[in-house]
């Protein structure tokens, strides 16, 4: 059975279930020794319904998700003007490319990706950045096929641990 999936704008309604989104992909790819008090500390904050809404509020086009009968299985953020840890670029950082592990492998998160650079490239943005964990060899080689190049290396701090990351950027088609 072929999946129909709509793409569209989060919009303030969408809030409760992307806080749960969020959370859910980012323990399963990153939390391989667990949740520490440290984890739980940043996804409180990171994913929490208030950051989520004020983000939609702010930015209407910021967040594109993907829908299935009606459900949110994965989801973009953009967080414009942001400097990039690597080279002092200040663009759009593609801060989250989210898709619920049981939906991977059926193009959402290449759709989600091309409707992120598309929203760029309509504001005349030239180029986008991200970092992800250096370990994350999966979405490493997703982002290599998708014509992003590593610029560098940045460590992210939580509160105690630092985790290294690879720092990516693309050149946006303009539309």
């Amino acid at each position: 059975m072929e999946k129909k999936i709509v793409y569209r704008a989060a919009g303030v309604s969408d809030v409760l279930k992307l806080s749960i989104l969020y959370q859910q992909v980012y323990i399963q790819t990153y939390g391989v020794e667990g949740v520490s008090d440290e984890f739980a500390n940043f996804i409180s904050r990171q994913f929490s319904v208030s950051r989520i809404e004020s983000a939609i509020k702010e930015n209407p086009d910021s967040i594109i998700v993907a829908e299935y009968n009606g459900n949110l299985v994965g989801v973009a953020e953009i967080a414009f003007g942001k400097i990039s840890p690597v080279g002092n670029i200040t663009a759009p950082e593609l801060s989250k490319l989210y898709i619920l592990e049981w939906f991977c492998g059926n193009g959402i998160g290449q759709k989600l990706l091309q409707e992120t650079e598309k929203t760029m490239a309509l504001r005349g943005i030239p180029e986008v950045w991200l970092w992800v964990l250096s370990s994350n060899d999966r979405a490493i080689n997703f982002y290599l096929r998708s014509g992003y190049q590593k610029i560098g290396n940045a460590p992210f701090k939580m509160e105690v641990n630092t985790y290294d990351n690879w720092v990516m950027m693309k050149a946006l088609d303009s539309v």
